[in-house]
Formats: C-alpha cells, structure tokens, sequence
C-alpha cells in the first residue's frame, strides 16, 4: 500500500527559514542599540574548501554552507569511521551501520540510496579519488581519521562544481597538521568494552631552518563492535607532512600509507539483535565459484577459497605535493598535486531473502528435510531457522592522480583567478557475487552440509554454484578530465560578488566481461563536455553577521559502473550525465558567545540513470529538494550548546514514483551537543559532554512501500584534563537503540535490516609532551 508523504516538513523548512532570519533582524536592531566590542567577538576562523586555488577566507565571509570541526570537536565525536564523523555536517544523511568502510552518504536529497555519488572526501585539497563512487567503493573507505588530523571542513553545494573535480554535492576535505618551531607530541592508548586495542602517535617539529616537520599514525585490532569472535577489524596508518617556509610563500609535501579493514556489516533478519554478524571464525573461510572462459567460447568454473573475514578496507596509499607563492604586484600561484594507489576490497556474507525453518524445505523428491548437519557435523533439527547466504567477492586495485593549477591577480576592487585542474583514474577489478547456501542462522552459522541426495537440500550440494543466482565481473578502466575554470569577486562597499565558471571535458574507457564470464568483453568509449557555473552575492550588513544569496549548475558525469549497468541506453544515445541546479540563501552570525549559520536550499536533479538495462530504454529521473541547514553554537560560560540540524522534502518528479519521497533518506533531523567545562584544582580540568540525534521515518524504496522508522541516538563522553595526561571516556549509543539504517537493498519486501551500531564503550589516556 503506498504511503502519503507527509508535507509538513516543507512548512517547517519555510518557517525554521522566518525564524533565522527575523532573528537576523533583531540582533540587527540590537547591535544598532549596542555597540560591538569587536575585541570579544571570535570571527577569525579561516576555510579553504570551495575557494579558488584553495585561497584562505574568513568563514563569516564565505558565501557558502560550510562546517568546521577542529581536532578537539574530532576527538569528542569519537568516530568509529570517517562517514560516522560525517554525520556531524549539515545537509547530510549518513548509513555508517555497515563497519569501518563501505558507507551509505546522500546529500540535501540528491537521489542515492548506495554509496556515496554526490560525496567527495579530499586531503589538503585534492581528492583521494576523483570518482566519488565505484560500486562496493565510496571515497570515506579510502580514509581514516586519526591524530595527524587538524580538521575538517564540509562544503555542500556553494562553488563545488566549478573547483577541483566539480562535485555538486559535498566536499569533505581533511587538512593535515604541521610541525611549528617547538617539539611537540602524542602518545595514546585506547581499550574498549569490545576488546579493542589501539595506539596513537603524534611527532612534529622543526628538521631546519624553515622546515618543519610531522608525523603519526595508528595500530588497533578489535572483534569489532558486531563481535565476530576473531581480529575482525585490524589496521595501521602511517602519516609524513613536510612543510617550508619559502620567502614567498610556502611549500609541502605528504604521505600517507594505511593498510585497514573491518567486517562488513549487512542487514539481518529483524528480529535479531543489533550486535549480530553472521561472519565468525567457523564460517570465515569459504569455497566460492568463480566462472572463466573455458576456451571454447563459453563458460566453466573454479572453486576458490576467501575469508570473509577481511570484510571491507583499505590498502594503499595517498601522497601529494603543493605550493602556495605570492609573485608580488597582487600576483599569486599556487599548484597541488595528489596520488593514489591500492586496493579496495570487499568480501562478506550477504543475505538473500529471509530466513525460513529448514523444515520448511524441500528435498530432490520434494518432501520436506526433518534435520541435517552442518559442514562441521553438528546437528540441526527441523524448526532451525536458516537463511541463504552468498560469499561475495569483490577485488578493486586503483589508481588515481590529481592535479590543481590555479595563478591569481588581486586588485583593491576585485580579484580574479584562472584554474586548470587535470586527473586521470584508473581501476581493475573482478567480482563473484551471488553465490547463495543455506546457513544456520546465528552468528558464526555454519553451512548446511549437502550430498544433494534424500533428506538434503539439493543446491547445496558441493559443485552446485548457487541456490540462488549468481554475477562475476572481469573489468578494466580508465578515465580522463580536465578543466578549464575562471573565477572573479568584486568588492562594492558591504557587498561582495562573485562568479565562476567550469568547462569540463572527460574521456573514459572501460572494458567488461560481466554474467558467466566468457572471455568475450563489451567495450565502451565516451567522451563528453560539460559546463558548470556559480553566481553569489554576499551582504556583510555588520560586523559579525551577514547573508548571502548562491546559485549553481553543475552535473556529474557516468562512471565506469553506469556504462555496464546501463550499455544499452549509452549505445541508444544517452550520455548518463546528470544534471543538477541548486539555490541557497544563507544567513551568518558569529559573535564571541553564540554563532548561527543557517541555509534555505532548493535543487532539482535531473537524468539520474533509471534504466531496462541491455534494452536501450532509459529514462531521466528528476527530483527536488528544498530544505533549511542549521549549524549554531551558544556559549554561556562554562556550558556550550550546539546545534545541527536538516529539514527537507526530497520529492521524486518523474516517472512511475512521481510525488514519492526519495528512499533513505529522512524529511528531518536534529544533532543537539552539550558540553560543561569546569576546574576541580589542583591542574585538574574536566569537560562532560554529549550528543542527543533524532532522526525521522525514511522509506527503504522509492515506491515508498517499505518505511524505515525514526530512532533518537544519545552519546555521551567526559574528559579529564591532568597536567600533560587526558583520559576520555565516550559511551555510543547510551541507551542502546535499535535504530534501523536500511532495509535490504537487494529485496526491499525482505525483513532484512541493518541497525545503528550498538551501546559501545571506549576509554584513552593520552599523554601530550
């Protein structure tokens, strides 16, 4: 039965707009009344994403929706991932259920619903990979947060699509520390109620006379939060930054080397808890079919052995080189360059359909199965509950290299910027998906043992491939951009403009062999322009507050997974290029003891791939969003109160779903934080802080056939402060919720669903010297 979409949230958005805005109007009246003390206001926070060449602005100046957190906001999140970290900007819907990689990301109500298409994380300005999506990879799994981490700043829409690799959607963009004149560093433990072990290291500091120097990194092992009975999360990271001061600027150099993975953590049947995985050391190990070509034009099969428990990860590395120079005469130049290389692989357990009784089975002469045996031998009656599960395999080695070359000329009046940014990318990656048993279902439930005679389940019987279906991918890509961009501002009195604009060209090349593989490869060559532009106008009507008014025409182009999914609507004409417009009008305050930054945003997406594949039909879903973004801070001595907050209405506008709201996503959501800092003495400081989320009723499908209900998170945390020693305590999850992320993407009518990670603790000390 289909649902109506409840239109409140629309109304609220509106009205959450009026209220920030006739808010703006009373501080206006009452700073009129009072003058300002600009030596108590805090309004120098600087950003670099969304300007050209990466150029240093004050954040009140910005005219753009852009959130930073510092590496003390980082630590007091306590992420148990980079997407988790996300969740703390605005505009943001974020699954972070599935373990350490592989996350969910959708942005302001751009059609998603699987990993992150509209989402780009960056390190010092580049980004780690300029395809924002691979299937089974988003650009979060190719990153780990830790102590090298100065902070992070996220820009959703603003410029996005003319700069750096033009994603319209958000830019994450993580700016490494740097060495300063002193020695200085971190040493940290970290245990928790899972058995995690975990140490920390910082080093900075000055190798000669204008270098500097720093260096950290990570080593951790944990069963993982969902306990898999083994080291199911193990990872390292290694982390350089070097840095000179030159007379005219500055240069730097840095690498990072991390090699990370965690158990993939997929929907289960919803009746079990929220700390089950079906992965565990019996069932970790298992034969899975891969096709080949068998040299006769057709098709023949090997058997394999793969550990499920290598779960999803990260390894490889991410270096990069950059200059910033000041020519003189209001000249500047400023080059980065950035490398990526490794492997992004994924392998689990992956449910297909529900879990039924064994009992409820049948055998070759169709009569029902009274009991069995697992593969080890152990009993299993009737009423057991079993599920089919596939082994999925899935091996991705990439390669990715960046480059952004921007020369500026600065006048009293305005300022103007010429760009050219180049990357090329490459993967290579072979798949076996598919591939389902019966298994007991229980964490480490081992397979049903089969000869495929009376009494046993058929298809699990050894040679058989699959009791289901099965999928193999054997591919190869590469791609190509590069693109010219122009920006200028202009200063009038309290009135900035600024305009920019990108002309794109990408060439891409892939090969597939994909079903049965057969040796026999469907190849796709495209190449497409595309032209993406920006126009704002700041007001800085006082001292500490101001608004702006933004509108944007970016697009992202196919990668390599559209042309196989959809080769036969590319070869009918379609370019598979989605087209995306966006409108913001924001207001900024940000005085010493309160801060508010709110956004009204509207946009309309159109040519998401909605395509019959092989059948050379393809249509252009459309959708709209229009939403309010609230990001403020209240200090009131010792106490800080923040808030985040999203209210939209994402709306299919085509189609066979036209007027239902995009999947996943939900109409609103609410961050309040809370921190209290005292002193007991003695040297001795405290801080207790927490985070209370709500988030509201999604729908697991866009026929809006299945809903997701709404669930509030709490977090709590303390910090002691003792000289050069720290100890935190954070607590996910306070109350244990059963929040649910997603349903089963694969069969939306399952009752398969994937839960917020559960109640976890975490303890650190950390000594800073």
């Amino acid at each position: 039965m289909k649902i109506k979409i409840n239109k409140k949230p629309l109304a609220r958005a509106v009205s959450l707009a009026a209220v920030s805005l006739g808010f703006s109007g009373a501080l206006v009246a009452q700073e009129a009344e009072q003058p300002i003390n600009s030596g108590d206001m805090v309004m120098e926070e600087v950003v670099t994403t969304g300007t050209p060449g990466g150029a240093s602005i004050r954040k009140l100046d910005a005219s753009f929706s852009i959130i930073t957190l510092n590496d003390d906001e980082i630590a007091r999140v306590s992420p148990a991932s980079t997407a988790d970290l996300m969740k703390t900007i605005p505009g943001l819907w974020v699954e972070s259920s599935g373990g350490v990689a592989g996350a969910n990301i959708d942005v302001r109500g751009f059609p998603g619903g699987s990993d992150a298409p509209f989402v780009t994380v960056s390190m010092n300005g580049l980004p780690v990979y300029p395809a924002p999506t691979l299937s089974f990879m988003e650009n979060s799994s190719l990153f780990r947060v830790d102590e090298t981490i100065q902070r992070v700043e996220g820009l959703r829409g603003g410029p996005n699509p003319v700069y750096s690799n033009g994603q319209p959607g958000l830019t994450t963009n993580f700016i490494l520390k740097e060495g300063t004149e002193e020695t200085a560093g971190k040493l940290k433990y970290s245990a928790s109620d899972y058995d995690l072990q975990r140490v920390d290291g910082l080093l900075s500091g000055k190798l000669s006379d204008d270098v500097y120097y720093m260096m950290g990194g990570y080593v951790s092992s944990s069963p993982g939060v969902r306990d898999a009975g083994f080291s199911a999360e193990e990872g390292h990271q290694f982390t350089l930054h070097l840095t000179a001061e030159l007379d005219n600027g500055k240069a730097g150099f840095y690498l990072r080397d991390t090699d990370d993975h965690g158990t993939w953590y997929l929907p289960g049947a919803s009746f079990l808890p929220a700390d089950y995985t079906q992965v565990g050391p019996s069932n970790r190990n298992a034969l899975v079919p891969v096709s080949r070509p068998d040299n006769s034009g057709g098709s023949e099969t090997v058997w394999g052995s793969y550990d499920m428990g290598e779960g999803r990860g990260w390894d490889g590395s991410i270096g990069g080189a950059y200059v910033e120079m000041d020519l003189g005469n209001g000249w500047s130049f400023t080059d980065r360059f950035a490398l990526t290389t490794g492997n992004a692989d994924t392998l689990g357990y992956v449910p297909d359909g529900g879990p039924v009784r064994l009992d409820s089975l049948t055998d070759i002469n169709d009569d029902p199965i009274t009991s069995a045996t697992t593969v080890s031998g152990a009993a299993v009656s009737g009423d057991t509950l079993v599920q089919l599960f596939g082994p999925w395999v899935v091996r991705k080695e990439i390669e990715a290299k960046s480059n952004d070359l921007s020369i500026a000329k600065q006048w009293d009046t305005a300022k103007v910027t010429f760009g050219y940014y180049a990357s090329a990318w490459e993967v290579g990656e072979w798949w076996s998906l598919g591939n389902q048993k019966y298994f007991v279902l229980d964490h480490d439930g081992e397979q049903i043992a089969s000869t495929g005679a009376a009494g046993e389940i058929e298809c699990n019987a050894p040679g058989v491939v699959t009791c289901g279906w099965s999928y193999d991918v054997d591919a190869s890509g590469d791609a190509r951009e590069d693109a010219l961009y122009i920006a200028g501002e202009f200063y009038v009195g309290d009135f900035t403009f600024d305009l920019g604009v990108r002309s794109a060209n990408r060439e891409t090349n892939y090969s597939v062999d994909d079903g049965a593989r057969d040796g026999v490869y469907s190849v796709y060559k495209a190449d497409e322009d595309g032209t993406a532009y920006t126009a704002a106008v700041n007001w800085a009507f006082a001292d500490n507050m101001g608004t702006f008014f933004r509108i944007n025409s970016g697009f992202k182009f196919a990668d390599f997974d559209e042309y196989r999914n959809f080769g036969g609507s590319f070869r009918a004409g379609s370019d598979l290029v989605i087209d995306i417009e966006q409108y913001e009008l924001g207001y900024k305050l940000q005085d010493a003891n309160y801060s508010l930054f709110a956004t009204l945003f509207y946009n309309e997406t159109e040519g998401m791939p909605d395509c019959v594949v092989g059948s050379g039909v393809c249509t252009r879903l459309e959708t709209e969003a229009l939403g309010v973004e609230l990001d403020g801070k209240l200090y009131w001595g010792d106490f800080t109160l923040g808030l985040n907050a999203t209210v939209q209405e994402p709306e299919i506008t085509s189609g066979e779903f036209e007027g239902n709201q995009v999947l996943r996503q939900p109409e609103h959501q609410v961050r309040l934080s809370q921190s209290y800092d005292w002193t007991l003495g003695n040297g001795v400081d405290m801080s207790l802080y927490g985070a209370v989320s709500r988030i509201g009723d999604r729908y697991s499908d866009n026929g809006n056939s299945v809903t997701l209900p709404g669930y509030t998170k709490v977090d709590l945390g303390t910090m002691v402060y003792l000289n050069d020693f720290s100890i935190q305590l954070a607590v996910n999850n306070l109350t244990d919720e059963e929040g649910a992320t997603e349903g089963d993407p694969r069969d939306p009518t399952a009752a398969n669903v994937r839960y917020i990670l559960p109640r976890n603790i975490k303890l650190s000390v950390a000594y800073d010297f």
